[in-house]
């Protein structure tokens, strides 16, 4: 349909579509990049839209505001990787070199958000990989293959043939993190549901599992305010 700007301080641009599927109207925040979109019915005008976005104000403006601004990592930016923020700094050579406290990044400046994703997306799938291997080895049950991608609403998912995908900004969180988001999908192997029987299965796997899914709770949008 188009799009709208929620005028204010700042502006609001909001995406409206309409959905023949929809039966109310929604107004959802995009934690990938924070973009507004304001689904419509398809008998609802886009005058109704607007005036339910705008009841919504003060929960919009709120939640983009616990979002926070997003942050693009160039040369001095600081940047979580494995829970533990480093300083992207510029170096030589060809390789990326992860420091106590500092990713080392060759090449032009215009290549160092796109080096930077590189090197975690080949992290997050070896560290994903190592974790889901260990998961699946304890509860006896071989997944089929495993894929990482930039998702907007799921740290991880299991289909029911068996494959296993993650997001690889779970790079960023501390390895406890990650872990337990490895065992979680893991045991969806076992219990595609999310019964009694299935959470038995992760303390099983994993062993007590509240602190990690809390620190996601709480910190996981932020992941997603990153740009390289």
């Amino acid at each position: 349909m188009g799009q709208h700007i929620l005028s204010g301080n700042p502006p609001v641009p909001i995406v409206l579509r309409k959905s023949a599927r929809a039966k109310r109207i929604s107004l959802r925040i995009s934690q990938l990049d924070g973009r507004v979109t304001l689904t419509l019915p398809r008998r609802v005008s886009e005058a109704e839209g607007i005036a339910f976005a705008r009841e919504k104000e003060v929960w919009l403006r709120g939640h983009l505001d616990k979002r926070g601004s997003d942050r693009d990592i160039t040369i001095g930016a600081a940047l979580p990787i494995e829970g533990i923020e480093r300083i992207v700094r510029s170096g030589a050579g060809r390789r990326v070199i992860l420091d106590t406290d500092a990713l080392i990044v060759p090449g032009h400046p215009e290549q160092i958000g796109a080096r930077t994703q590189a090197f975690l997306k080949l992290r997050a799938r070896d560290r994903l990989a190592q974790a889901s291997d260990h998961y699946a080895g304890k509860l006896g049950k071989p997944y089929t293959r495993l894929t990482i991608r930039d998702t907007r609403s799921r740290w991880g998912s299991c289909s029911s043939a068996g494959a296993l995908m993650y997001s690889w900004r779970l790079i960023l969180c501390p390895p406890e993190v990650l872990d337990y988001v490895a065992a979680h999908e893991v045991a969806h192997l076992a219990e595609m549901n999310h019964s009694s029987a299935f959470w038995d299965t992760v303390t099983r796997l994993h062993g007590p599992y509240t602190a990690p899914r809390n620190w996601l709770r709480t910190h996981g949008s932020s992941l997603h305010s990153y740009r390289f």
